[in-house]
């Protein structure tokens, strides 16, 4: 059994019109709430050394200190690139 509509009131136009105008309103509500998740970027030892401008030991030290929490597997450590920018902090100048 095929069930069948028709719209009277509406041109093929019209319809196409009314049809194009709700999806737009439900692809900017979506666009709205949608933010793309970032991968992870992960840094070495000498990659944040590199990006703060510092001696493989101040990184050192700053992880012992707990300002940097590193990450590892097997021997290798590795930071994330956001956790490592979050540590940065405003100077009251």
């Amino acid at each position: 059994m095929s069930a069948t509509i028709q719209f009277i009131q509406y041109s093929p136009e019209q319809l196409q019109s009314e049809i194009n105008a709700g999806v737009k309103v439900q692809l900017e509500n979506f666009l709205k709430h949608f933010t793309p998740k970032q991968p992870n970027e992960y840094l070495t030892r000498q990659n944040v050394a590199d990006m703060l401008s510092v001696d493989i030991s101040t990184v050192h030290n700053y992880c012992k200190r707990g300002i940097l929490q590193p990450k590892g597997i097997g021997g290798r450590v590795y930071f994330l690139r956001s956790e490592v920018e979050a540590s940065l902090k405003p100077l009251n100048v």
